[in-house]
C-alpha cells in the first residue's frame, strides 16, 4: 500500500514511519477484533469520533458498536496518506469494508475513511466516516 507526504518526498521522517506503523497496527488489532491489544497503540487521552458522531474514549467502543452492526466486518485497505506535522503526525486510512450484516446478508465495496492524529508513537485522536448508514437506509446504494 502506498504512503504518502505532503510534500510530494516518497521518503517519511522516522517519527511519521513511527506513527504511521502505531496506526497500522491499531487497525490490525480492532479488525481482529482485539481491542485490548488496539489498547497499546493508543494514548491515555484518545478519543474517537465514530459514524453519526458517536464518541468513545477506548478502543472497545467502535469494537462493540460494530458488534451491534454487523455479523463482521473488515477493512480492504486502499492508502495511507501520511502528513508529518509538527509534534505530530495526521495519517488517513482509505478503502472500503466488507462482511456481514446480522440478517447474513454479505456486502463489499462500502467506502471508509479514518483519520489518525498520532503523537509520539500513539494515537490521540481518530475519526471514523463510512457509507454503512446510507447502505442500510437505502439498500439500493450498495453496490456489490
Amino acid at each position: 500500500m502506498p504512503n504518502m507526504a505532503t510534500d510530494g518526498d516518497d521518503k517519511m521522517n522516522d517519527s511519521s514511519q513511527r506513527d504511521l506503523q502505531a496506526v497500522k497496527d491499531y487497525l490490525e488489532a480492532s479488525m481482529a477484533p482485539d481491542p485490548v491489544r488496539a489498547a497499546r497503540y493508543v494514548d491515555a487521552s484518545f478519543i474517537c469520533r465514530f459514524t453519526g458522531n458517536r464518541v468513545f474514549d477506548t478502543p472497545s467502543g467502535p469494537t462493540g458498536f460494530n458488534a451491534s452492526r454487523y455479523k463482521w466486518v473488515k477493512k480492504r485497505i486502499e492508502r495511507y496518506d501520511v502528513m508529518p506535522g509538527e509534534g505530530e503526525t495526521i495519517v488517513y486510512s482509505l478503502g472500503y469494508l466488507y462482511g456481514e450484516w446480522p440478517s447474513g446478508q454479505r456486502f463489499d465495496n462500502n467506502r471508509y475513511v479514518d483519520r489518525f492524529v498520532v503523537r509520539n508513537g500513539l494515537i490521540v485522536e481518530t475519526d471514523v466516516w463510512n457509507d454503512s448508514a446510507e447502505w442500510i437506509l437505502d439498500p439500493t446504494c450498495a453496490r456489490q
